[in-house]
């Protein structure tokens, strides 16, 4: 059948040829034609909205993003641990950095962006967007786009982004991140039921759920996904024991007879020695090899059982650690239903003695959950949209109970004080430990933490480079999750700083790394007097494009 939007398009264009050659000499009138031929020509399925700018595209057109360390705000409790990041200011502009520190470094992100409920939630060129904005949703749609470009850029091979969303804008952040992440990258829609019940305002239907989309960077480099298996999980199904339970600890069965979906094999219709001798034949089949069956039995692998009528069923035994000790990990169900808003609401009654801190906080629970999908011992978690840090609590929560060693960044604005009242006294609290609404003492959990405000440096600062290298420290420290003290992890700028080093090298007992200007030329004697000291070129990529543009280098 014909493609009568084709045949529409192709008329179309045929008619501008024809105008392009009436006014063939008419250059203005060319460009509107070359305008309007892209616009035919663009994607004919898929996303299509209005774009719209931000107050940060425009900034930067004159100004160059930077950070800011608020070093008041630094905590420490681990030296030489590797630190977190809390990075206050508009996220976008976080994003653009973190583009040149964190490139294809990020093992998961997690993202709780604002809904677009129409209840004026987000903030868009400066100005709340609400219900009687036309052009909300091409909005929101702008706002997410430019954000998840980059969030793409920052994930690792074998990394994961994770989105939290509820139907208002479900079907359009499915299509953008297919667009994004390429729709053979999405790996599942995990269904979140928030709520018990009730619903009495709810006019149609209660509804009970909100989405997180879980997308990867590139899905033939993830693993099998699973996730650490539950107290109440281990106690339910891997509760019998024999011989092995002090190395392996308690099993649990599955029948060795095959179902009918697999095809028939002869070599798997073999029969198996019961206890008392009898030999057992399958119905059909087994699902393993008689030489695999034979090394079961020899370790005690394999179940028997006798039914009421004296025939032995045979099964094998899926014991919860492994050969080496090493706990078992399970499948993760795409449906949560054990953990809702009220528990969020309580943590922040918990923190600050009041349901009103933070609106419709997510429960740290729900992001342990998600972040347990990523097996790995040391993971990079970002989190954007931060708001009162709940993704930070569940990487300590997750540190604490697994034994993992995630560090995090997050980033959030500071609208009504939200990132110093709420995200950074959460943090300290999460840290150090705190008294919980019933008076108890919860004990803290140790990490390190910076803290930074967005900033700008003007493109036409008569001193731009100087400007700018006041700021290299936050990126160092930013990339490599140091602190720069002097001490144990130093900075080397010049030719000058490298000779006063090397005269007091002596009262330098612990250094970890120096990060050295690409400008600093080492003498013989100082190579010799470093070289066992980790060294790192603080690198070009930092600023030294907008360095350019601006007709300067480093």
């Amino acid at each position: 059948m014909a493609n009568l939007s084709q045949e529409k398009r192709q008329r179309m264009l045929a008619f501008l040829d024809t105008i392009r050659q009436e006014h063939k000499d008419d250059d203005d009138v060319l460009i509107a034609l070359g305008e309007i031929e892209s616009e035919l020509n663009a994607k004919k399925y898929g996303l299509v909205w209005e774009q719209h700018e931000e107050a940060v595209d425009v900034m930067m057109r004159t100004h160059i993003p930077v950070f800011t360390e608020d070093a008041g705000k630094e905590i420490t409790t681990s030296a030489g641990g590797v630190y977190n990041f809390l990075l206050e200011g508009d996220n976008l502009h976080s994003l653009r950095l973190l583009e040149k520190t964190h490139r294809g470094r990020i093992d998961v992100i997690y993202i709780d962006p604002p809904y677009n409920t129409k209840n004026k939630e987000f903030i868009y060129a400066d100005s709340r967007v609400g219900a009687d904005d036309g052009f909300r949703h091409s909005k929101w749609l702008s706002f997410m786009s430019s954000r998840l470009h980059i969030a793409k850029n920052l994930l690792a091979e074998d990394g994961l982004i994770f989105i939290s969303i509820d139907d208002n804008e479900l079907a359009p952040l499915t299509m953008l991140c297919n667009e994004i992440f390429g729709e053979e990258n999405f790996v599942d829609n995990i269904i979140w039921k928030k709520r018990y019940g009730g619903g009495a305002k709810e006019k149609y239907l209660v509804t009970l759920q909100e989405y997180i989309l879980v997308y990867a960077r590139d899905i033939s480099k993830i693993p099998e996904i699973t996730v650490p298996l539950s107290d109440e999980m281990i106690a339910k199904y891997y509760k019998m024991k024999d011989d092995n339970y002090d190395v392996r600890g308690g099993f649990r069965t599955h029948p060795l007879e095959a179902n009918k979906t697999l095809d028939e094999r002869v070599n798997l219709q073999y029969p198996i020695p019961a206890p008392d001798g009898t030999l057992v034949y399958p119905k059909r089949q087994w699902l393993w090899s008689k030489e695999r069956v034979e090394k079961a039995i020899a370790s005690g692998e394999l179940h028997f059982s006798q039914g009421k009528d004296g025939t032995w069923n045979i099964q094998t035994k899926q014991y919860l650690k492994d050969e080496n000790g090493v706990v078992r990990r399970g499948k993760f169900q795409s449906i949560i239903d054990n953990i809702y808003t009220q528990h969020g609401t309580n943590e922040m009654i918990d923190f600050f003695g009041d349901a009103k801190a933070f609106s419709f906080p997510k429960p740290s629970e729900l992001i342990v959950q998600i972040l347990s999908l990523c097996d790995k011992k040391d993971a990079l978690v970002l989190d954007f949209f931060a708001g009162s840090g709940t993704t930070a609590h569940a990487v300590q929560k997750l540190n604490q109970h697994y034994g993992t060693n995630y560090h995090f960044i997050l980033c959030t604005n500071n609208e009504s004080g939200i990132c110093e009242n709420i995200t950074y006294e959460r943090l300290k609290k999460v840290i150090f430990g705190y008294a919980n609404r019933s008076g108890k003492h919860i004990e803290g959990i140790p990490a390190n933490l910076k803290y930074y405000r967005t900033d700008f440096v003007a493109r036409d600062e008569e001193y731009l480079s100087d400007a700018l290298l006041e700021h290299i420290a936050e990126m160092v420290q930013l990339e490599h999750g140091v602190r720069i003290d002097g001490q144990r992890y130093i900075m080397v700028m010049s030719d000058e700083e490298a000779d006063a080093l090397e005269q007091n090298w002596s009262n330098y007992t612990d250094v970890q790394a120096m990060y050295i200007s690409k400008n600093v030329l080492f003498t013989s004697s100082q190579v010799s007097l470093f070289k066992d000291t980790a060294q790192f070129i603080i690198p070009d990529y930092y600023f030294n494009f907008e360095l350019r543009e601006e007709g300067e280098t480093w």
